[in-house]
């Protein structure tokens, strides 16, 4: 009986347990990073457009100058030894002005140098208004004959001769009188209207190159210190201008 002992204690042995089954984890896959997003670049400014220049319109130039002895030899018929003013006491004076037909141009006028500078101011404003002259010249250029050049509508200044219907000098053998488009402006005693194309502006109404009282002409005269001979009674002279007022 005790042989069989061990014999029956194995055969009732329990049976090992079973292993455990083996469990796999799948992991997921690990999330990509987001790739950032692309920055979009700055908008390129819309280039100003350069503003197209606006055409300078013309420009008034004045230039006041000693005599040269070109001028010199012009001024053989409106200067002369014995006239009131020495030449060097004179100076040459050019200054744009507009034109009748709308054109700027160069003119030019021989004036005492006292009052060549305030001359020059006068233009400037006249050219600045707008007002039309018809040419200016140096007297010489007609003889110095002062019919000639009011004929011509020539404004002019410098002239060695006679007041107008006198004997002694006329203001302008100082160089201090300017007449400023003559036929325009005639000069006028009684029925006598001196340049005779000038009849028509007698009567005077605003026309171009008229002078009237009171216009930007006579301001602009006046202010540099001139009269005007619009003003005079008998005879009157619409185309003078002087210092004095004769």
């Amino acid at each position: 009986m005790l042989a069989l002992l061990p014999v029956v204690a194995a055969g009732c042995a329990p049976a090992p347990a079973p292993a455990p089954p083996t469990v796999t984890v799948a992991h997921a896959p690990a999330a990509k990073a987001a790739a950032p997003s692309p920055v979009a670049p700055p908008p390129t400014p819309t280039p100003t457009p350069t503003p197209t220049p606006t055409p300078a319109g013309p420009v008034f130039v004045g230039t006041v100058d000693a005599l040269s002895p070109e001028v010199v030899t012009r001024m053989a018929a409106s200067w002369r030894p014995g006239c009131p003013v020495p030449l060097e006491d004179l100076r040459y004076v050019t200054v744009t002005h507009h034109g009748f037909d709308g054109e700027v141009v160069q003119g030019e006028l021989v004036v005492h140098a006292d009052v060549a500078d305030g001359i020059v101011g006068v233009f400037r404003t006249l050219f600045e208004v707008g007002y039309p002259i018809r040419s200016m010249r140096l007297v010489d250029d007609f003889g110095a004959d002062d019919d000639a050049s009011m004929a011509a509508d020539n404004t002019s200044a410098f002239n060695c001769r006679a007041i107008t219907g006198g004997t002694g000098w006329s203001e302008h053998a100082y160089g201090r009188a300017i007449d400023v488009n003559p036929v325009e402006n005639p000069y006028v005693r009684g029925r006598h209207v001196a340049p005779s194309a000038g009849r028509e502006f007698a009567e005077r109404t605003a026309r171009p190159g008229v002078i009237l009282a009171g216009d930007a002409v006579v301001q602009a005269f006046a202010a540099a210190g001139w009269r005007w001979g619009g003003d005079w009674s008998s005879p009157v002279d619409y185309q003078h201008f002087s210092v004095t007022g004769r």
